[in-house]
């Protein structure tokens, strides 16, 4: 009997690994930041592990190698702005691919979140003649936002110089080094920004009143494909989404972003919370997409994007489907 107790608990240690194998980890590429905690929040709790997935973050150093990298099959769902989405379908992508984009958007995310940080000496709109701000890219992401922002603030395209550098991380640390004068940066990379005295000019929000920012993309066939693991990764992520505005979750939910973004004191954190989980301008509660926010993306893309194209139909890009079969819709 003993002998085949322990026959039985050797082939159960070796089935074991192969059952944990079995659970699908999707690739999912982000640009660094506190706008993961969706994601940290559904990892730590074991949400993506309740709907059968596991989820592996890559942190991206720019749109143009996660666009890419995204199309061409390297990772299965990103976290990017939706403008990215529509630039490379209609072919104004920034980077050179050597596949036809095949990109389709199954979640929400967030408004953008998007700060016009400057240098502390630059304190208005004017201050910005004659000086340089950075991009991630000139052709997509949040550039025509940017431009925008500074057309509303008075200037023309020739008093300021755009500059490509990168994500908003590569450009947070620019931006310290006060190598150019200003940046739109993600929240809330603001934070620390103002405790070293730099300067927050405005908010995308409050101009356009409704702007969609980030949101989960994938490639249709992949999406196709692997159903069940997408609809289990929305789920996950809105689970996470759930656990974070639960008010009795605040002290664990500010330990975790530190976790995570380890340089961040606990009153910046506290900050951030407030911020990110705002309950009118925070992440989109149930990672729904604002409709109204994705015509104000098409609307700028209709104006800055080249070549030019009259955009109207956000539904060209986008495919509920998922996001309603994990919702339970």
């Amino acid at each position: 009997m003993v002998r085949i107790l322990c026959l039985l608990l050797a082939a159960l240690a070796v089935l074991a690994p192969a059952a944990r194998a079995e659970v699908p980890t999707i690739e999912v590429i982000v640009f660094a930041g506190g706008f993961n905690w969706p994601i940290w929040a559904a990892q730590k709790q074991g949400y993506f592990a309740a709907n059968g997935v596991n989820v592996h973050l890559t942190p991206t150093p720019g749109s143009e190698y996660q666009l890419k990298n995204l199309i061409e099959g390297k990772f299965d769902v990103a976290m990017t702005a939706i403008d990215n989405v529509i630039a490379y379908t209609e072919g104004q992508g920034e980077a050179p691919v050597e596949v036809k984009p095949d990109l389709v958007v199954v979640m929400g995310g967030d408004n953008g979140f998007l700060r016009l940080v400057t240098v502390p000496d630059v304190r208005t709109y004017a201050g910005l003649k004659g000086r340089e701000l950075t991009v991630d890219a000139r052709t997509t992401g949040y550039a025509f936002v940017l431009e925008k922002m500074l057309q509303k603030g008075g200037l023309k395209d020739s008093d300021y110089t755009l500059v490509k550098a990168g994500g908003v991380l590569a450009r947070f640390e620019d931006l310290m080094q006060q190598k150019h004068a200003g940046t739109l940066l993600l929240s809330p990379f603001e934070v620390p920004a103002q405790a070293k005295g730099f300067n927050l000019l405005g908010s995308a929000i409050d101009v356009f009143g409704h702007y969609q920012g980030l949101v989960g993309a994938t490639r249709r066939g992949w999406a196709t494909a692997h159903r069940v693991e997408l609809v289990g990764f929305i789920r996950g992520y809105v689970a996470g989404l759930d656990w974070l505005y639960e008010a009795k979750n605040k002290d664990p939910a500010i330990a975790l972003f530190r976790e995570n973004l380890p340089t961040m004191s606990p009153e910046l954190a506290a900050k951030s919370y407030d911020i990110l989980l705002d309950a009118k301008r925070g992440f989109a509660r149930k990672a729904d997409i604002d409709m109204t926010g994705v015509r104000t993306v098409l609307a700028l893309r209709s104006e800055y994007g080249k070549p030019t194209i009259l955009l109207k139909d956000p539904g060209k890009y986008i495919d509920l489907s998922y996001y309603k079969a994990a919702m339970g819709k």
